[in-house]
């Protein structure tokens, strides 16, 4: 069965994420190069971090984001919590969000949506129920329902029922709320970390 799209789904939104993506990524170009080369200085090469996710309806996709963290191991040679090799530098970019803007690329190329669910780990997709599945009905997202609704310091539940309902309403005008929104929650810093991790704890399922 295949997801309903208004009008505003069908044939506006991807000329928006579009347009919009491409101005902020000419906009903040002189940002995005500063922040590459803090990253080179500090953490080395890449500058880019780049992992497969899953996007629109499980297919498997690159998503680009700007290094955040060392490459540390243990003595057998396993990599440490992400509380461990977080430096000062990433904790700042991920803060602000900054760490986010490489994004825009995934945007651009069609892979991603200014506001749609967060696209998460590959192994997650056999740990969903069917009702939490459904997050893969839509373009992931730059930010979303659940981002600005206590991002990493809600629990997995509720960010995926913040997912269903956005995906169940659709509209200019609750994308565009979303996106002020999440202006909101950035200059705030609100829910950067979950109650127990720097970043956020794995989904294990259900």
């Amino acid at each position: 069965m295949h997801k309903y799209k208004g009008f505003y789904e069908k044939y506006i939104k991807r000329v928006q994420d579009f347009l919009l993506a491409l101005i902020a990524l000419i906009i903040l170009m002189p940002v995005i190069l500063i922040i590459a080369l803090i990253i080179r200085i500090k953490l080395g090469s890449p500058v880019i971090f780049a992992q497969e996710r899953p996007g629109l309806n499980g297919k498997i996709f690159k998503l680009y984001k700007f290094r955040t963290m060392t490459d540390a191991r243990d003595s057998n040679g396993e990599l440490l919590p992400d509380e461990k090799r977080l430096v000062k530098t990433g904790k700042i970019l991920r803060a602000t969000s900054l760490d986010e803007l490489p994004e825009l690329i995934n945007i651009i190329k069609g892979e991603m949506s200014i506001v749609g669910p967060r696209p998460l780990l590959v192994r997650y997709l056999a740990r969903y129920n069917e009702r939490q599945a459904r997050r893969h009905e839509v373009l992931p997202g730059f930010t979303g329902l659940a981002q600005v609704h206590g991002r990493n310091a809600i629990s997995w539940q509720e960010k995926f029922e913040w997912d269903i309902k956005y995906i169940d309403n659709i509209t200019f005008v609750n994308d565009w709320r979303i996106i002020f929104a999440t202006v909101g929650v950035v200059l705030k810093r609100d829910g950067i970390n979950s109650q127990h991790s720097a970043t956020m704890e794995e989904f294990m399922g259900n």
